[in-house]
């Protein structure tokens, strides 16, 4: 019998096993590389051992390391997480023949659905519907557009849609280097990609005694980059199509887990259309990073029921219905505005009021929250960019969405840039809370972004209150209708300047007897102002507005949502001043591929170098027509954001 887990993994998973296992009173055991030493996790488990180094090649990814830190640490059993080695058979085998008690499927199983084009075999036997694998060779202009896909692992990575013959060949290269670095195996295929449909799961679960599970549908449409963003339980399109469709859909699941012995818990993703038809697309031998909202609207613990399957434990009584809707949101370290762009830095603050339940179901209903940070934790190069999971879960759907939108606006997360003014737009978009939106969702994201709190009048709001609040901190205490000093001539408008994004902001404003006076916005008095806190009355409307700082950055914190300012300076460094029609690092990485050499001609768009970072290749590309002239990075070398990568002389 399992008495102390070691978890092969990191951030949030880990956290959310360890929670589990305290409530069963096992022992917890934790890995860590040395960019994570003061994670979370680390401090949370009751021992834990470092992986030196912080590359995932060097930590998290070799097993020979974690097994010997199970052996070190006294852990009978080891959890994989998600991602990682969680759907590597090889390490399946290799902790079983350390005489270690693997929470997971068998090593068979793991190896037949971890290749795509083996389990879409399999799958086809089973009679599971499946789309057809495509032959390079024989494609044409009829077969587009088609989805060149990793055959091995999944997260998105080692994807690319192909809607021209001419890009097929850079596709299929790049995805297979994306797929090598993050799964070990450059193998990829293709296969039709549907523009527009819907992505449904099936939860399965199966004990060692030959019985399966399905514990309801999820639906995962919203996804960027082919990464689901917002998921829940259980699925609208199921819930608007009726008959027999969810009873089709389970029944495929547990077919597919029969079809290969499956033991534990795994995802069956399919791909349906909006009239019913769906095709199987993989099955995720792992826990889902997705599953608290079939925990919230089946009551059960999968965590629980991994380790219950895990020592010998049949599965007993009624196979688990759904009851209300779960919906989850990832709130990621990035930036959407920028072709989703991952960022890193340090998470000042992290804080969501609303929690009520954290690793855990909210019974009844309620907003719970699985996150791998906390107030000062570093999000770096090396892994995965999501911070957490926000999940609601309601007796009705848009319930469940407007207290999830609630919670994630009034959520404070200070110090990097997020998606979580796009997840409250996207929560409260109509055709989201009608239930129809598909994987197309996310093509045209401007409306989304436009609707977020940082439109021209939140931002300008934003900015007053930035610089009220700094005034009062350099000041001292500021009162309406009170002057800093005696005058006898009007005092002239004092101004700041902040950046939101790539947009300026300046403040002109006053403080005379008759209180603040802001140039340009008439309908705006201050009603009471500290360092940390501004009341504004808007219009009529008094707003409360909290304030935080770290660095040139400033947080202003409303009922409306949150907005990032960074403080300019007055004149400008000239040392800061880059060439014209330079190319900068986005964000920290590894230079993995350079495109171009020193005069040769290129279009604007055109990308020239490629980054690694967060698992994830990043094209960095021209911004101009024009002729390169200098190229100061080579593959291999890391680089800074900020960092110059080449110069395009415009022609």
């Amino acid at each position: 019998m399992i008495t102390s887990v070691l978890v092969a993994n990191r951030g949030e998973i880990a956290r959310r096993v360890f929670a589990t296992c305290r409530r069963r009173g096992l022992a917890t055991v934790a890995v860590f590389s040395d960019a994570d030493a003061g994670s979370p996790h680390v401090r949370e488990a009751d021992s834990a051992v470092r992986l030196p180094g912080s590359a995932p090649g060097d930590t998290y990814l070799r097993g020979d390391l974690i097994i010997a830190a199970a052996r070190r640490a006294g852990a009978d059993a080891i959890h994989p997480g998600y991602g990682f080695l969680s759907e590597n058979a090889g390490f399946a085998q290799a902790v079983r023949d350390a005489s270690l008690i693997w929470i997971g499927p068998s090593p068979e199983a793991i190896e037949v659905m971890g290749s795509k084009i083996e389990s879409k075999r399999r799958m086809a036997v089973a009679g599971v519907p499946v789309l057809d694998r495509l032959d390079v060779a024989t494609l044409g202009e009829k077969d587009l557009p088609v989805l060149v896909k990793a055959s091995a692992g999944g997260g998105g990575r080692g994807m690319r849609i192909v809607r021209s013959l001419a890009d097929l060949p850079e596709a299929i290269a790049s995805a297979a280097r994306e797929a090598a670095a993050a799964f070990g195996d450059p193998t990829v295929f293709c296969e039709r990609y549907l523009e527009a449909g819907h992505h449904v799961e099936v939860q399965v679960m199966a004990d060692q005694h030959g019985r399966i599970w399905a514990l309801g549908e999820r639906e995962c449409s919203l996804q960027r980059r082919h990464q689901k963003v917002i998921e829940e339980a259980p699925s609208p399109l199921v819930e608007r199509l009726g008959g027999d469709l969810r009873k089709r859909l389970l029944a495929a699941g547990r077919a597919a887990a029969a079809a290969v012995g499956y033991r534990g818990a795994g995802t069956v993703e399919f791909l349906a259309d909006s009239s019913g038809e769906f095709w199987f697309l993989e099955m995720n031998t792992r826990l889902q990073v997705e599953h608290p909202v079939t925990e919230c609207v089946t009551g059960v613990d999968v965590v629980g029921l991994q380790i219950d399957v895990a020592n010998g434990r049949p599965l007993t009584g009624p196979e688990p219905g759904m009851t209300g809707y779960a919906i989850e949101a990832r709130l990621y370290a990035e930036d959407p505005a920028a072709d989703w762009r991952p960022q890193t830095g340090t998470v000042v603050r992290f804080d969501v009021p609303d929690a009520e339940r954290r690793f855990d179901i909210p019974v009844g209903g309620g907003i719970r929250v699985d996150s791998g940070v906390t107030d000062g934790s570093a999000v770096g190069i090396h892994y995965d960019a999501m911070l957490a999971k926000v999940i609601a879960y309601a007796k009705d759907r848009e319930s469940a969405a407007r207290q999830l939108a609630g919670a994630l606006r009034r959520a404070r997360v200070h110090g990097v840039t997020t998606n979580r003014d796009l997840l409250v737009a996207s929560l409260l978009h109509p055709t989201f809370l009608a239930g129809t939106a598909d994987t197309s969702f996310y093509s045209d994201i401007s409306e989304l972004l436009e609707s977020g709190s940082a439109g021209a009048t939140g931002a300008a709001v934003g900015a007053l209150v930035a610089a009220v609040a700094d005034a009062v901190a350099e000041r001292g205490a500021l009162l309406p209708g009170l002057t800093s000093g005696f005058r006898n001539i009007p005092v002239g408008f004092r101004s700041r300047t902040y950046a939101v994004g790539d947009r300026e902001i300046t403040v002109k404003y006053r403080f005379g007897r008759d209180g603040l006076t802001v140039d340009g916005m008439p309908a705006v008095a201050l009603v009471e102002a500290t360092a940390d806190e501004v009341i504004l009355d808007l219009d009529g409307v008094w707003r409360t507005f909290s304030v935080g700082r770290f660095g040139d950055r400033v947080v202003v914190d409303g009922a409306a949502g949150s907005i990032e300012l960074r403080k300019l300076p007055r004149f400008a460094d000239p040392a800061d001043r880059m060439p014209a029609g330079a190319l900068v690092a986005p964000m920290p990485g590894t230079v993995v591929r350079v495109a171009v050499e020193v005069g040769d001609t290129v279009t604007a768009g055109q990308p020239l170098v490629w980054l690694e970072a967060m698992k994830m290749e990043h094209a960095v590309r021209a911004p101009a027509a024009g002729t390169v002239t200098d190229l100061p990075v080579a593959v291999g070398r890391q680089v800074t954001q900020g960092t110059p990568l080449a110069v395009v002389a415009d022609d």
